[in-house]
């Protein structure tokens, strides 16, 4: 891990004055540690501050501004594409001390939280009241709310509620200047100015530091049904998925695995009651009122009959939903066991186009000699692509960004985009412009500068 430059002198002193020894630091061992998130890739930062309120996130953005000293968010760490990385000779502004929920009001449906606070305290605050928050990434116990606004988090809920950008009423943050800005309102309907609120969730952390978040809750679902499907081929599956999305009823979950996965899973001990010959499964789960949860189901298990279904397994308690999510949520651990380096991708394709994107990925995976695994979230064409690397190989990691650069190129010629729910990071920028046309960079540019005149915030990030 090679040395960072050291904060300037005057921006040393005037953060070492605001906050003292025991919340500024610029030692070896603390620098190491916030030197990585979840990418393989490390980068020490030259100082890392613990603020506690908006006024100390305020007053470190005005020093870094005065200083030119880039500044980099950190929650939890816990996203995979390069987001809280740092760069060279940057401030790292950790939020772990910003961990209030500050409000939970259930008559108006909604919780102010400072962005420290976990999705899973976010929930079991909501809870009490009978309700809770939507976005469910799968980091939900130890991801904390400001990353999920930077990133617009989503999980296998968002086939049916949407993403982190719907269920955000306002925001405060602090501009690349320290300036204070406070967007959004406390009511579902508001169309006073313009929406500042979405331009910021999603962000990552470019254009300002979230310091609070007022979510808009929701009842939570009383009933919950869930069926695991097992096809003979992709196509077969692809072809369920179409049916389901264009019928009446709207799963809360629809999660698919390929074969290469279900493979994995077999190796790594899950997965062996699937019936022999399966090539590709399905997940699908209802939520909602009982007497409603039960037509959705029966709608959504009627759809998954057609050519290639080899058997479907149903459950309606919470003992037998677990089971059935067992392999799913075990997917992750038993891939590893491929090989020690895993490029995750979240990219998304319109779900008519599934299985045609799965098919073109298994003839790069042959041409480029890499297992390719693919799983994720169906129901939104949102497919976790997943290159199988040994980092110690220069050859097969220059056979990787070959093929992850025509994975990009054929999920944009199937009429889809690079980041569903990971966000764009250190890791996708140098890919943005495959997406986004001159008109829409130029324009990023500009609202970039608006907020962050000087570019210091998360620099080489999202564009």
């Amino acid at each position: 891990m090679a040395a960072s430059p050291g904060l300037p002198p005057g921006a040393a002193h005037e953060l070492e004055l605001l906050f003292g020894p025991e919340r500024c630091h610029t030692d070896p061992d603390t620098l190491a540690i916030y030197a990585t998130d979840d990418t393989p890739r490390s980068v020490p930062p030259a100082g890392v501050v613990f603020p506690a309120t908006t006024e100390e996130v305020a007053a470190v953005v005005r020093t870094a501004h005065r200083h030119g000293v880039p500044v980099v968010a950190r929650g939890a760490g816990s996203g995979n594409v390069g987001g809280a990385l740092p760069v060279p000779g940057a401030l790292v502004v950790s939020f772990e001390c910003m961990d209030a929920i500050l409000e939970v009001d259930p008559a108006n449906r909604l919780l102010r939280a400072q962005p420290g606070v976990t999705n899973q305290q976010v929930q079991e605050a909501a809870a009490a009241h009978g309700l809770f928050w939507p976005p469910d990434p799968g980091s939900s116990p130890y991801c904390q709310v400001g990353g999920n606004i930077a990133m617009n988090s989503a999980g296998p809920g968002a086939v049916k509620r949407g993403v982190t950008r719907d269920w955000v009423l306002g925001l405060e943050a602090v501009t690349g200047t320290g300036e204070v800005l406070r967007a959004g309102a406390r009511t579902t309907k508001g169309v006073v100015g313009y929406d500042l609120t979405r331009l910021l969730i999603g962000s990552e952390g470019t254009l300002g530091l979230v310091t609070e978040a007022t979510l808009r809750l929701w009842p939570r679902p009383t009933t919950k049904r869930t069926a695991r499907a097992a096809f003979a081929s992709v196509a077969d599956a692809g072809e369920a998925v179409q049916r389901i999305m264009a019928g009446g009823a709207v799963p809360s979950a629809l999660e698919f695995m390929d074969s290469l996965a279900i493979d994995a899973l077999r190796r790594g001990g899950f997965g062996a009651d699937l019936p022999d010959g399966t090539g590709a499964v399905l997940m699908v789960e209802a939520d909602g009122p009982e007497a409603a949860v039960a037509e959705d189901f029966a709608d959504l298990t009627g759809r998954l009959e057609g050519p290639g279904l080899l058997e479907v397994r149903t459950g309606a308690s919470a003992e037998e939903i677990k089971e059935l999510w067992k392999a799913r949520k075990s997917l992750s651990r038993a891939v590893k066991r491929l090989a020690p380096l895993k490029i995750n991708e979240d990219v998304v394709v319109p779900v008519t186009a599934l299985a045609a994107f799965i098919g073109r990925l298994e003839g790069l995976a042959s041409e480029f000699g890499l297992p390719i695994v693919n799983f994720g979230h169906a129901g939104n064409g949102n497919i976790h692509v997943n290159l199988m690397v040994h980092p110690d190989d220069p050859d097969e990691r220059a056979r990787a960004r070959a093929c992850l650069s025509r994975v990009f190129d054929t999920v944009l010629e199937l009429g889809g985009t690079l980041s569903g729910e990971h966000g764009v990071g250190s890791e996708k920028a140098p890919f943005v412009a495959r997406e986004l046309d001159a008109t829409s960079r130029a324009l990023h540019n500009q609202i970039k500068a608006a907020f962050d005149p000087k570019g210091i915030l998360n620099p080489g990030k999202a564009f």
